[in-house]
């Protein structure tokens, strides 16, 4: 039932008219100057990327810190600088417990998963499950990969597309092919290293971003004691309730759970993040560059979420979404900085530039590793095995290319499905779990066969699908929806009306329906875990013998021998046998 109410708004909330000044155009325009600059160099001068392993690995020979700043970059799109600051000023500071889960992320992968991988030596990271299990696995593997990427990247641009046309008016049709055109040229020619150092630079200009719209927002709502007072009386600070309700949000359980689960399986599962962390020279490398990514990823999720406790003080009082000032929740952030400094020369261009460069290098991160996964597990089994390395390389760089394109494309198709934003982020957790239910199947079930993996992840996929799609058609219909933490229009100040549409859910919607989206990625898991584990109990009798590196050292078998004196540890046959052959051999020529 509709229901219409006068309120009153002050002056400093009329509506923000947005404009890009010529400092703007400049800091906007060097952005993306030195990005294509930086793609030249790598793709004309030099080795010229002219083979898979430099295109794809940067030939391992890259260093840590680049490697930390291109997988926190690559992390952070449009999707948080815009949506989390608009989801803490609606449904509370939950989402921070993410920084808790990135220390869990951090140590499970350094102890688990990570010195499994690198020694595997594998390109693809899903070349793993051919390894460990079979052909078919690691092929339905990579086609999840490919589907994931394919509806999240447009989502990627689509945001900062948006944010760009509203700064500038340029219509966004014309925006979208430019930007994207410019990424998909650097990735293109350019390869890992293009990507690690765009990355670098396009990370470097949000954090800027990001933070002069923290210490202008600190300012305009006088100080952090006053921003945290605010945050309290309106509840956003309520993340420590141990209430065990599974179909909430907003407690203590569902994020840090939920999250830690998804970022193990974004970590370890994903091309994206185990491509970087395989390109470094050593195991050692590798875990330094995990520990500082969380680390990294921490700090800056820590800054969208004060960001989002900012904006709340600062219309904790008269709600942006009551007045009518925004529609979208995406709107929040670039009306709350043109808010509290349009004024300021340049800023308008810094701010949207860093929202930029966020789903740039987000792009570019994607689109290389797609390209790798695509070729390995499927167009490599159609060419011949004796083209060259530069080949393979043109192959590659044709790869990028078109899937550019079809992100681009689907970008206008996006633009007309308001409901694809939680559509994506669902089929991000249906992907996730089954991905990392094989993946953890492999690395520490010994007994974990083929048939396991492969049906546990087929029928995870599908049970966890059954339980998304219908809860995301319900939430579209207005059947199901989260509770909003409170707002206030008592601090308006002229009048204007308010339309609120009072949206009754549905009663007969099941419980199960209403479970957080927080737990989809555990859900799946634990499907796909528990199916694949009986399976492979039931067929033991096509288990093959395990190549104990394929294993986590926490589970390998670990004999001790003596070899000059000095206990020598080994952990396959292989390596025993020679050893005892080695021995017997220095004893015969002893005698």
């Amino acid at each position: 039932m509709d229901q219409t109410e006068l309120t009153t708004i002050p002056s400093t909330m009329s509506p923000v008219t947005v404009s890009f000044s010529w400092y703007d155009y400049v800091i906007f325009s060097a952005m993306l100057a030195i990005s294509v600059m930086i793609g030249l160099y790598f793709g004309c001068f030099g080795t010229k990327q002219s083979s898979a392993s430099e295109y794809l690995m940067g030939g391992k020979k890259m260093h840590v810190f680049p490697i930390v700043m291109s997988l926190v970059a690559s992390h952070i799109s449009g999707i948080t600088l815009l949506g989390v600051p608009a989801d803490v000023y609606k449904y509370g500071a939950g989402y921070w417990l993410c920084v808790l889960a990135f220390m869990i992320v951090a140590a499970v992968s350094i102890l688990i998963y990570l010195p499994v991988l690198f020694n595997a030596e594998v390109t693809s990271v899903y070349e793993y499950l051919e390894k460990r299990f079979d052909q078919k696995t690691r092929v339905f593997s990579s086609f999840l990969f490919a589907v994931s990427q394919v509806l999240f990247l447009p989502i990627v641009v689509y945001i900062p597309a948006l944010a760009f046309s509203a700064a500038t008016g340029i219509n966004l049709h014309l925006v979208t092919p430019v930007i994207c055109g410019v990424c998909i040229f650097y990735t293109t020619i350019g390869g890992l290293k293009a990507v690690v150092w765009t990355d670098t630079l396009q990370f470097t200009v949000t954090l800027g971003a990001a933070g002069t719209v923290l210490v202008l927002g600190v300012k305009a709502t006088g100080g952090l004691g006053n921003v945290w007072s605010k945050a309290v009386e309106g509840n956003r600070l309520d993340i420590f309730d141990l209430d065990l309700d599974v179909t909430r949000s907003d407690n203590f359980w569902a994020p840090l759970v939920g999250l830690t689960f998804l970022w193990i399986a974004w970590t370890n599962t994903n091309q994206g993040c185990v491509q970087k962390l395989l390109s470094v020279p050593t195991l050692k490398d590798a875990k330094f560059a995990t520990f500082y990514y969380g680390l990294g990823m921490g700090v800056v999720k820590t800054a969208s979420v004060m960001t989002g406790l900012i904006i709340y003080a600062r219309y904790s009082d008269c709600d942006p979404f009551l007045a009518n000032q925004i529609k979208r929740k995406d709107q929040l952030l670039p009306y709350y900085v043109l808010d509290v400094a349009g004024n300021i020369p340049g800023l308008s261009g810094l701010f949207i530039a860093g929202v930029f460069s966020a789903g740039l290098s987000t792009l570019s991160a994607h689109l290389n590793c797609l390209s790798g996964t695509i070729y390995e597990d499927f167009v490599s089994k159609c060419v011949s095995r004796d083209i060259t390395e530069k080949t393979k390389s043109n192959y590659l760089k044709l790869i990028v290319v078109i899937c550019g394109v079809v992100c681009t494309v689907l970008v206008f198709i996006f633009e007309h499905l308001g409901g694809i934003l939680p559509l994506a982020i669902g089929f991000g957790g249906m992907t996730a779990g089954p991905m990392l239910g094989m993946f953890t199947m492999g690395i520490l079930f010994r007994r974990a066969n083929c048939k396991g993996a492969f049906y546990g992840g087929v029928v995870g996929l599908a049970l966890i699908t059954c339980l998304v799609m219908p809860t995301k058609y319900l939430q579209s219909r207005g059947m199901i929806h989260a509770p909003e933490k409170p707002v206030s229009v008592e601090g308006c100040a002229f009048n204007f009306t308010q339309h609120s549409n009072s949206t009754t859910e549905d009663n007969y919607a099941l419980a199960i329906f209403k479970i957080s989206f927080y737990y989809y990625t555990l859900i799946g898991f634990v499907l796909t875990m528990l199916v694949g584990l009986i399976v492979s109990y039931c067929t033991e009798e096509d288990q093959k013998i395990v190549d104990e590196e394929l294993l986590s050292p926490m589970i390998r078998h670990t004999d001790l021998d003596y070899k000059n004196g000095v206990i020598t540890e080994y952990n396959t046959v292989e390596k025993a046998l020679h050893l005892v052959t080695d021995n017997s051999a220095k004893g015969d020529s002893a005698l």
